[in-house]
């Protein structure tokens, strides 16, 4: 009952997105009613209005290389009954240091009319993104009778010790909106010269990691696009060229040559071209046409490379009926290149065996990364930045001392 419910509110209500309002006082931007500041600076947690908070007190990492944490509230119907409501939430989050100032954040919700006798509650969740640190949350809930429901809680947000050498995307105390616009462009890098630097082609494959599904989830989505961020962040990168294909519907979907930045709002827009839900009959027909199409995708990008340093492909295990065979893969060869594959893979215990591109990788003596948890990828991109940066760098040193 509760599920359906929060289905029904949330997609009749006007949601305005998750905003930070900055810091409160002196320099700041931040105006609050003095109810609504009283609240927050009281220490204890009221219910005029009913509701019941779950806090996330352990921040996660996530692979945009962020803590991730916040919240999530239930309100019972029959709270909100009447001819319509609307929901204000503001929270403040405060650094657990010296000189640390305060963040405020405010989500709006708009509420349809409600019976007066509806039964089950609804759902709402928020997060916020930080650095590592300690954080005390001060968070508040307001109708529009001016109903409060507040409540506190602290974060804690620590890399494990496994972790301790990803490097995070926020400083120690720095918080941040939660990026629910994964397309949105990167801050510019300085980059390294072309002389200097290297040129990498990447090639994706969009799909999901279960071959049968009909959607390429947003979890799935946005860990192939961290990837991508990854990569494209690194200053060691002067030039990348990006091609974004899936294999099921054997096309490729989005391409960018020889580019210093990544063209997100493209790659969004050639995304939401994908329809995997829909057979095409004349692909039916062609048997072992997934092998056919990676083939000749491999064959004509490792042909077109001119002047790359490396072929970075990345993506879900491609479990194919047929891999390619060893007279197929000398077709594409020889390689002037060393080759990586970043398997993206969240259940590496359930399909260990290699995949049609793992095979491929190994055919050419290239090397394979398995991508399960966001330091996977830190390390896996890190160490194959530094590899090809330093192939590039020996042959030029041999190539002088010829």
């Amino acid at each position: 009952m509760r599920w359906a419910v929060a289905f029904f509110l949330l997609h009749n209500c006007h949601i305005a997105a998750q905003d930070i309002m900055g810091e409160f006082g002196a320099g700041g931007d931040v105006r609050l009613i003095q109810t609504d500041l009283a609240a927050l600076e009281l220490d204890e947690n009221r219910k005029d209005l009913s509701c019941n908070v779950t806090p996330i007190r352990k921040a996660t990492l996530g692979f945009d290389l962020r803590m991730h944490a916040g919240y999530g509230v239930t309100i019972p119907l029959k709270e909100l009954a009447g001819s319509g409501n609307h929901l204000t939430i503001i929270f403040r989050v405060t650094p657990q240091q010296e000189t640390a100032r305060p963040i405020y954040f405010a989500q709006y919700f708009r509420v349809p009319p409600i019976e007066a006798d509806a039964r089950g509650e609804t759902y709402l969740e928020g997060s916020f993104d930080m650095g590592e640190g300690t954080y005390k949350v001060d968070w508040l809930m307001r109708d529009a009778s001016e109903r409060l429901c507040t409540y506190h809680w602290e974060v804690e947000a620590t890399l494990a010790e496994r972790d301790k050498d990803v490097a995070l995307t926020l400083a120690p105390g720095e918080l941040a909106v939660s990026r629910y616009e994964v397309f949105e462009e990167d801050q510019p890098v300085t980059r390294a010269s072309p002389e200097d630097g290297i040129n990498v082609k990447v090639l994706v494959n969009f799909a999901p990691p279960n071959p049968n599904a009909a959607v390429l989830q947003p979890l799935d989505r946005n860990a192939l696009i961290s990837i991508i961020r990854s990569i494209a962040r690194d200053p060691r990168v002067s030039k990348f060229t990006l091609v974004a294909f899936n294999l099921q519907e054997q096309r490729v979907i989005f391409r960018q040559d020889e580019a210093s930045r990544i063209d997100y709002a493209g790659l969004r827009t050639a995304l939401e071209s994908l329809n995997l839900g829909t057979i095409d009959v004349g692909r039916l027909s062609h048997r072992n046409g997934e092998a056919l199409f990676l083939a000749e995708l491999l064959q004509r990008e490792i042909t077109e490379a001119k002047g790359v340093d490396a072929m970075i492909l990345a993506g879900p295990k491609a479990l194919l009926s047929q891999n390619l065979s060893a007279d197929e893969l000398r077709k594409i060869g020889p390689l002037r290149f060393p080759l990586f594959y970043l398997n993206y893979n969240l259940f590496p215990e359930l399909i260990p065996w290699r995949d049609a591109i793992g095979n491929v990788v190994r055919f050419f003596k290239g090397t394979e990364y398995t991508i399960t948890r966001p330091r996977d990828m830190w390390r896996a991109v890190g160490e194959m930045i530094t590899r090809i940066w330093q192939n590039k760098n020996e042959r030029q040193l041999a190539s002088k001392g010829q």
